[in-house]
């Protein structure tokens, strides 16, 4: 298999695909609606079993939950006190997979401690838990994916994590987890289903299912960039959307289905230097997980947890849910955070399933976390699950898509199946020491490139090697290379100014202002790949600014309600239609 780009040449070939698909004979094996990590993983599982295959996106990939999780790519440990082994053994199986096969360049070990206040119950109960927890781990065959836990005494403890108070601890737990750029996952997966044989095309948006009789048969599209809409036919539709779940089922135009409810999730990215702590810290508080996540540059906090009635489109950080993640982070501190140390913040929305579904819909409960049903003939819905489990909700997905006998003769493969980038990524990092020295890079900079790139490295070397200045870091944001934009571009299937700062990097929170002290910078690199003049470029950075103020504004306003309508009110780049007039 050779690693295809995504470009836009290429979208515009996906496109005259999906129009051909209404011709006798070339109708789609699956389509796949939603280009977050499930719908990308569906369409990596269908692909890979043979399947004529095709993703097609409202936005740009990874641009809704996909793009503003937690990071991490975890077991579950809270369920081990629900007792629901099962589940926890499933989550780490694939963290184990994508640790040590699937993607071993973008995701990365990380340590968390727990502290403990009481020296007996509490260090026998977390103990037991994590004791547990890593033998469910260490059940899947092959190597050990991490480290046991370690018990740490309160010098241990201290001399870890300095800044946490320790007046009422007595040590901890120190358990492995992993960490992942939510969005590089999400874009490889796609670049992987490309490369074999899936046809891909972000800001497409479904606004009508096709149907005949109660069979739906394929969906109309309309192509965001350029207003105009098509026909797509396929023996199977499955929904990957999310929040936007019961939206896409609506289009069917029966009641049946899953029924899913949105909670928004924020976290603050705060700089690295402003707490002194080696590892990161897993705390309960009253509404939620209190998460500290070594970031690279920076630590993550996170998360909250509260109903979400707006529009899926723009959730934001509020006042209040700033102030609340810094009381709670300031409490179990020495120092004290202020308004002033966050970077950056960002707000998502999970998918909540809610128990059972629409009266007269067949489905399967494959997992206390995500369902499979149909509401219509020929159309499959997932919800539900979580970010670690992608692979096995896509697998559920095509599974109940093709029925059991098609099932059966075109099994999932994907646990086998490395993402782009993967193979080859230690050569990669023996290499790294000679790039470092041809192009002055620090170690620090060394290790970001092969944790976003792995072997993929040897492209991003062919675009310097064609033009050296690509070598040299942003000027607002060094610790980003001029090459990885222009690798966005031609490789990485970025459209917009806003893909660029959102997602292939994440300058939107790793920078003050929401990155946009490097808008015009990065808009300069994009504009010649991507074909903008002048005046386009202008308006994409105008447009972007437009976007960054109004999530700053909204960032100030105490409730959901004001700071929705202030995002709302610039818009989008390219703006989604509402779902709920179509049809």
């Amino acid at each position: 298999m050779r690693p295809l780009p995504l470009t836009p040449e290429g979208r515009d070939q996906a496109l005259e695909r999906l129009r051909a698909s209404t011709e006798p004979g070339r109708e789609l094996d699956v389509l796949v609606i939603g280009g977050g990590v499930t719908g990308a993983g569906a369409a990596l599982d269908a692909v890979t079993r043979g399947l004529d295959t095709a993703l097609v996106e409202a936005q740009d990939w990874a641009s809704g939950t996909s793009s503003w999780s937690t990071k991490l790519v975890h077991g579950g440990l809270r369920y081990l006190q629900m007792l629901d082994f099962k589940l926890v053994h499933e989550a780490l199986t694939e963290r184990g997979l994508l640790l040590t096969r699937l993607a071993p360049h973008l995701v990365k070990p990380m340590a968390f401690l727990i502290p403990l206040e009481h020296r007996v119950w509490q260090r026998a109960y977390y103990g037991a838990g994590v004791t547990l927890y890593d033998v469910l781990a260490n059940a899947m065959p092959g190597r050990r994916a991490l480290p046991i836990h370690q018990h740490t005494s309160r010098a241990g403890l201290k001399k870890q994590f300095p800044q946490l108070r320790h007046e009422t601890a007595i040590g901890a737990v120190k358990y492995w987890d992993a960490t992942v750029d939510d969005a590089r996952l999400v874009g490889t997966l796609v670049r992987t289903a490309v490369s074999y044989g899936a046809h891909a095309t972000s800001r497409t948006q479904v606004v009508d299912l096709a149907r005949e009789g109660d069979r739906v048969v394929g969906a109309r599209l309309r192509d965001l960039e350029t207003g105009t809409d098509l026909e797509v036919r396929a023996r199977h539709v499955i929904n990957c959307t999310g929040v936007w779940t019961e939206d896409v089922e609506q289009l069917s135009g029966t009641e049946g289905g899953l029924q899913v409810l949105a909670s928004k999730g924020i976290h603050l990215v705060i700089p690295r230097d402003r707490i002194d702590g080696d590892s990161g810290l897993f705390l309960q508080t009253e509404k939620s997980v209190l998460f500290f996540i070594p970031w690279s540059r920076y630590w993550i906090l996170g998360t909250t947890d509260t109903a979400w009635d707006l529009d899926p489109r723009y959730p934001v950080p509020t006042s209040q849910d700033i102030d609340y993640v810094l009381e709670h982070a300031n409490e179990v501190l020495t120092t004290t955070l202020t308004r002033e140390d966050v970077v950056g913040a960002y707000a998502g929305l999970r998918p909540l399933l809610q128990p059972g579904t629409k009266e007269g819909t067949d489905s399967a409960k494959v997992s206390r976390e995500h369902t499979v049903a149909s509401p219509a003939a020929g159309l499959t819905t997932i919800g539900g699950g979580k970010l670690t489990t992608y692979r096995v909700m896509a697998k559920d997905a095509v599974d109940f898509a093709l029925g059991e006998d098609e099932a059966g003769r075109r099994p999932s493969v994907t646990h086998e199946i490395p993402l782009l980038g993967a193979v080859g990524e230690q050569v990669a990092r023996q290499r790294m020491r000679g790039w470092r020295a041809e192009h002055g890079w620090t170690e620090q900079l060394a290790d970001h490139l092969l944790h976003r790139y792995g072997s993929l490295m040897d492209e991003l070397l062919e675009l310097i090697a064609e033009d050296p200045s690509l070598a040299q870091p942003l000027a607002a944001a060094p610790t980003y290379l001029r090459a990885e934009i222009a690798y966005a571009c031609t490789h990485e299937g970025a459209l917009h100014l806003d893909d660029l700062l959102y997602r292939r990097t994440r300058l939107v929170y790793e920078i003050p202002r929401r990155g946009l002290d490097a808008a015009e910078e990065i808009a300069g690199i994009a504009a010649p790949l991507l074909g903008w003049d002048e005046e386009r470029t202008r308006s994409e950075v105008a447009a972007y600014r437009r976007l960054a103020e109004a999530e700053l504004a909204a960032m100030d306003q105490p409730t959901d309600e004001e700071a929705a309508r202030l995002r709302s009110e610039a818009g989008g780049l390219v703006e989604m239609l509402d779902l709920t007039q179509q049809g």
